[in-house]
This record gives C-alpha cells, sequence and structure tokens, in this order.
C-alpha cells in the first residue's frame, strides 16, 4: 500500500473481547507473550520490507497502545494488570527518527513517568512534525 502512495495505513492488533486483545487483566503473562508472538516478526518484516525497497525513511511507524500497565498484579488465578494512563510506551521507526534512542523513564515502581515525561500532547506534536519533514 505504502509502495502505491497511500498516505496512511493503520495495522491493528487485537480489539476483540478482553481475552482476545492486549488488554491483559486476567494472565497478562500468558496474554502478552502470545500478542507479542503473533506481532514480532510480521512487525521486523514490515521494517526490513519499507528498508529493503527505500520507504523507510520516508515511512513513519508508530507502534504503540492507549495506555501503559500498572505495576501492580490483579488478584486472580493467573494475575494480569489493569490500566496505567501515568506511564506509557511508544517506539517509532523510519521517517527520520533516530533510530537507538530511548527517552524517558518512570520512578523506581513503573507507576509513573518521572524523568524527561512527555504528554501525549507532546507525543502528537513529534508526530506531527516528522509528518510534515516527510
Amino acid at each position: 500500500m505504502v509502495e502505491r502512495g497511500v498516505r496512511f495505513v493503520q495495522i491493528y492488533s487485537g480489539g476483540m473481547e478482553n481475552q482476545r486483545s492486549w488488554d491483559g487483566h486476567e494472565d497478562i503473562v500468558g496474554n502478552h507473550r502470545g500478542f507479542a508472538r503473533e506481532t514480532d516478526q510480521p512487525i521486523a518484516g514490515l521494517l526490513a520490507d519499507l528498508e529493503q525497497r527505500g520507504l523507510l525513511e520516508e515511512t513513519l511507524v508508530i507502534w504503540g497502545g492507549e495506555f501503559g500497565r500498572l505495576p501492580i498484579s490483579q488478584k486472580s488465578k493467573n494475575p494480569g494488570r489493569d490500566h496505567n494512563p501515568h506511564a506509557f510506551t511508544y517506539w517509532l521507526a523510519g521517517g527520520g527518527v533516530k533510530g537507538g534512542v530511548h527517552h524517558g523513564s518512570t520512578d523506581e515502581l513503573g507507576h509513573k513517568a518521572a524523568v524527561d515525561k512527555v504528554s501525549v500532547n507532546d507525543l502528537h506534536a513529534t508526530i506531527l512534525h516528522l509528518l510534515i519533514s516527510l
């Protein structure tokens, strides 16, 4: 699609009922392991294909979700973790992004962003800046 000039492509993982999506309220280890297994090779293949075709530097790839996960377990036979709007992770590739750089960190518990905080507005501004630069 990118080769044909499509300007925006969204690939979505999950979205079904809780146990068939990344929403790991129960059995977060099994849940996230399974979804990571399903997405790891395809996203690596996408990045490799874009690079091999000379399209990676003009294509911004954004990977993330709408929130992070709390650093404490929810009680159940196979514990999960609840939503955490105070700390989340995104990664970006291509599109002028400098590879191998990480920015920000949480407190010692992983509960709240603590160092070099980035608001959702800042993340959006960074994405917009990168898109304008393409």
